[in-house]
């Protein structure tokens, strides 16, 4: 009988798979659980010294975007570094795994899914991407985040003719517009059907200005 409560009473304190043992309970907000994974990611890369960037949705939250995560936080790493950041992670008791896609690995921190991706729509990430990246507060921990034309650059990257969501993008542009290099973005986007379209969007709602005619 004794055996029995030992061990209820182990499991009522025992760490879910993926948390932290002694960690706080996530609050039940999901923006804010999303947000306490992140920091407690971001932590322990930084305290190993690893390079990275927050990207995603995360990424506009910290640009200031205003948003209600609802989805897992996107990590832009080095490929080269990735055995270096598993090993980092396990270490501090997060489960890693490898999915199908070779783009990416998974980390579970506190029931929250967490991407570390070393491909942002095919786009490698690269050491002069993460340079370019700037420290910013993520609910008080500052860490770096993609810079907004990356980040954008990112978004666009992605459409496709399965996925064209601009409606999650426009938010972005508005808030982001002043801190984006367009010009460079139209010369990237050049024979891309979506990323164009998304573009014309923008300047006809008046969020970016129209493309100089060439004469």
């Amino acid at each position: 009988m004794k055996n029995q409560v030992d061990e209820a009473a182990y499991l009522a304190v025992a760490p879910a798979p993926g948390e932290v043992s002694g960690g706080p309970a996530l609050p039940p907000d999901r923006t804010q659980a999303i947000l306490e994974a992140t920091k407690q990611v971001a932590g322990i890369l930084k305290a190993g010294g690893h390079r990275f960037a927050l990207a995603g949705s995360v990424a506009a939250y910290a640009h200031g975007v205003p948003a209600s995560l609802q989805h897992d936080t996107d990590f832009a790493v080095l490929r080269e570094d990735e055995d270096a950041v598993t090993e980092a992670l396990q270490s501090a008791g997060i489960r890693v795994r490898k999915p199908p896609e070779d783009w990416l690995i998974k980390a579970t921190c506190r029931g929250e899914e967490i991407d570390l991706i070393f491909e942002l729509a095919r786009h490698p990430v690269t050491e002069e991407m993460l340079a370019r990246a700037q420290i910013l507060p993520v609910d008080s921990v500052h860490m770096p985040v993609l810079a907004p034309t990356d980040l954008m650059g990112s978004q666009l990257a992605a459409f496709s003719e399965h996925h064209c969501d601009f409606g999650a993008v426009l938010p972005i542009a508005r808030v982001l517009r002043e801190r984006i290099d367009w010009d460079l973005l139209r010369k990237e986007s050049e024979g891309s059907p979506m990323p164009e379209a998304f573009l014309f969007l923008l300047e006809r709602l008046n969020v970016i200005e129209p493309k100089e005619a060439t004469p």
